[in-house]
């Protein structure tokens, strides 16, 4: 296992263990919901700038001191309609996806948080505050952490089991182990199957998550505007994996967002790709905890389970 904050080139090399998924599957495929509406930065949270990211127009520089009232409103969007299209859309296909939560968001949102423990999606912690953790002070993010499992855990009725804060800063993986409650965190997107590092000499497992196989990319001017070219890159990317796991399977995170994927252009990508997936047999279609748990069972931190071996 490589040590926190050190860089790892090889990884599992040529030969990745396999990860027998229940059932025999070729691919464990997992959704994941972010839900960060009213965490983003914004004057009226105490910041002094707006928010400039994963939103429908492209990223700018923020204006200092000044409201955006545009994107204030692109982000109320995902709370008040996006984020129960969305949830719709998983009901509808009879799948249940792991919420990446932010403890603010559902703070001033809690019927999110209720028709998130009615569907009996697992939770991963996404910060406090939607931000980035570089510049926190690490007193203040350990507060963040704690703040957001009280939230999280008062308002959905379950403690958070992992952690992803999307902009982390050089503690925070620390911070996390040192907090002892998650299975695993997901500021990672090294590696398409979990894997063991090294956090102050304590073996932690990561669940890399996905920057790729995103809605965020028909949000940030790059090349998956439409919702048809969404869904063919996830599907090109299912596919792959999926005759790849005939010997050696692998995970599928498809990362979603309410204020984006909830649009109305967009939301058909959503549900096309689920019927391609549940067209094919041997896929373990999973929340997050239980690709955790199954590796934890599997692959404990033991030293026969270093990185490679298995």
């Amino acid at each position: 296992m490589a040590e926190d904050l050190e860089r790892d080139f090889c990884g599992y090399g040529s030969r990745p263990p396999h990860p027998h998924w229940p059932n025999g599957a070729r691919l464990a495929l997992n959704f994941v919901l972010n839900y960060e509406e009213g965490a983003e930065y914004c004057l009226l949270n105490g910041d002094d700038r707006p928010e400039t990211i994963l939103s429908e127009v492209s990223v700018a520089p923020p204006v200092l001191g000044q409201r955006d009232l545009n994107m204030e409103s692109m982000y109320e969007y995902g709370a008040r309609a996006g984020i129960w299209r969305a949830l719709q859309a998983f009901r509808e296909r009879a799948v249940v996806p792991t919420v990446y939560a932010v403890g603010l968001a559902l703070e001033r949102n809690p019927r999110v948080a209720e028709a998130v423990a009615e569907m009996g999606c697992d939770v991963v912690a996404h910060g406090w505050r939607w931000i980035d953790h570089a510049p926190v002070a690490e007193v203040e993010e350990r507060e963040h952490i704690a703040r957001a499992i009280e939230v999280i855990a008062r308002l959905t009725g379950q403690r958070p089991v992992g952690w992803y804060a999307g902009r982390p800063s050089l503690n925070t993986r620390r911070l996390v182990v040192e907090e002892g409650g998650f299975l695993f965190d997901s500021d990672a997107y090294a590696d398409d199957l979990p894997f063991w590092t090294r956090v102050a000499g304590r073996a932690h497992l990561v669940l890399p998550h996905s920057f790729d196989n995103s809605d965020s990319r028909m949000a940030r001017n790059q090349d998956l505007a439409a919702s048809d070219l969404f869904f063919d890159y996830l599907r090109d990317a299912f596919d792959v994996l999926y005759r790849e796991g005939a010997e050696a399977p692998k995970m599928m995170t498809v990362s979603l967002h309410a204020r984006l994927i909830g649009r109305p252009g967009r939301i058909g990508a959503l549900g096309r790709f689920i019927d391609h997936a549940r067209s094919h047999e041997q896929v373990w279609i999973c929340r997050r905890e239980e690709i955790a748990r199954h590796w934890l069972a599997h692959y404990p931190a033991t030293p026969a389970a270093k990185r490679g071996e298995g």
